[in-house]
């Protein structure tokens, strides 16, 4: 039976999902082909029908939930958005969490192309923040930016720093809740919150 160009495209975007959960809580090359595709329903052999090779679907789902998560984050305030991504919530949803903290210590090991996704998707999220973010009217230019690439740097860290402790350990939350406690502190309070 002949598959649809729409049902194939929804059997590719499915595939693209699963990987993208299944990157993120095991890494790169914690799942293999075979695995990813039972995963999302499929056999092995139809890999190949949509992509040419499992760095291809690496891209593509990188490139995905980034924009998934971008969109989430693009509707928060500053101080909410490092509320939530230095938190003990964010760091145990593994699968659905920040692509750049679950994999950039792989994406670091992989192809250009590859790095340049993660490399747009850090500039995407640093220009949403600062976009946001109020350096104060004494600020020299590019100060905000510099201030979101320090942040953002300290809440990326941080959850990757959690996530190497044992869930639950002491260290684990305490680094969460250190970084998270200097970076809103280092935050302009803003004109309604005061």
């Amino acid at each position: 039976m002949r598959v649809t160009k729409a049902q194939a495209q929804a059997n590719r975007e499915h595939i693209v999902e699963t990987a993208s959960v299944l990157f993120r809580e095991r890494g790169f090359d914690g799942i293999g082909v075979a695995d990813l595709m039972a995963a999302a329903g499929f056999t092995h052999g139809g890999f190949y029908k949509h992509f040419g090779s499992k760095t291809d679907l690496m891209a593509e789902a990188a490139a995905n939930s980034l924009s998934r998560s971008l969109a989430g984050a693009g509707e928060m305030e500053v101080a909410d958005f490092f509320q939530m991504y230095v938190s003990k919530e964010h760091r145990d949803a593994r699968g659905n969490g920040c692509t750049l903290a679950a994999l950039c210590g792989d994406a670091a090991r992989q192809s250009d192309g590859l790095k340049a996704t993660f490399a747009n998707g850090v500039e995407s999220t640093l220009a949403s923040l600062e976009e946001k973010h109020d350096a104060g009217p004494q600020a020299a230019d590019g100060e905000g930016r510099a201030d979101m690439i320090s942040l953002f740097a300290q809440a990326v860290g941080a959850l990757m720093l959690s996530r190497a402790c044992p869930d639950d350990a002491p260290l684990a939350n305490e680094i969460l809740e250190v970084c998270r406690a200097r970076i809103l502190a280092s935050l302009p309070v803003s004109e309604d919150k005061r």
